[in-house]
């Protein structure tokens, strides 16, 4: 059986709210061998938000594209990484620094999602959207275990409080999940940016689409400034055909 044909895209949007763009987003699509996609969200509006987004990109990209055979290890390492490097940014500039991070990587064995924080993974197959990750926050915790009402002033507080992210110190572990890529596919990575500001029905159908990754990307970030633009916002499309 040959490979599949991967189309991609990404985009990403300032926004109403914020004077600067905190979300940093990386593609590599051809040749398609080492990182896919990255999203990585900062935390705060600050001069370490900026720091954080940048710097755990970057060390991720590095750490697996200089991989002879990049695995849930090099995932891991990657992240520890990031996290010291992040963690000493903070520590120099005395305030917060830190941030999320979501990646799709191609390796030997298939395809991996590395996440860590509260960006996204989601995927449409055959009619049904699946959200992928898990949010790292105790808004998530909060939901599951019926803490609080989903839609309470409790639970909208508890998801600016994050139990893993880049920066925490400690050397915080992503998860790695293995995913097989199939014809029809349509996988979306995203910052809560997006999530939060366009509902799951709205993502099934901007993806459900027969139209090219950059048209659907187009749409969603419109789809977010039509909801308030509250946040930044980035999205990577990838299209299996």
């Amino acid at each position: 059986m040959g490979s599949p044909v991967i189309e991609v895209a990404l985009g990403s949007d300032i926004g109403k709210r914020y004077s600067a763009n905190f979300d940093v987003t990386y593609l590599r699509a051809q040749p398609l061998l080492a990182v896919v996609a990255v999203v990585a969200d900062g935390m705060g509006d600050g001069p370490g938000s900026t720091a954080a987004g940048r710097t755990a990109v970057d060390m991720f990209v590095d750490h697996v594209t200089r991989a002879a055979t990049p695995g849930p290890d090099t995932f891991r390492a990657a992240v520890a990484a990031a996290d010291a490097r992040v963690n000493r940014i903070g520590q120099e500039l005395r305030s917060l620094a830190g941030c999320t991070l979501t990646a799709m990587v191609a390796t030997q064995q298939g395809y991996s999602i590395v996440q860590i924080g509260d960006s996204r993974v989601y995927r449409l197959r055959d009619g049904l959207l699946e959200l992928l990750t898990t949010d790292h926050t105790m808004a998530w915790l909060g939901a599951v275990h019926g803490w609080y009402p989903f839609d309470s002033p409790q639970a909208a507080s508890a998801r600016y409080h994050l139990t893993r992210y880049v920066g925490r110190g400690g050397a915080p572990e992503p998860d790695v999940l293995s995913v097989t890529l199939r014809p029809g596919d349509r996988y979306l990575l995203c910052s809560d940016g997006v999530s939060e500001q366009v509902g799951y029905d709205d993502l099934r159908i901007f993806l459900g689409r027969d139209t090219p990754p950059h048209a659907i990307v187009a749409d969603l970030l419109r789809a977010c400034d039509r909801a308030g633009g509250n946040d930044n916002a980035s999205v990577v499309v990838i299209r299996v055909d």
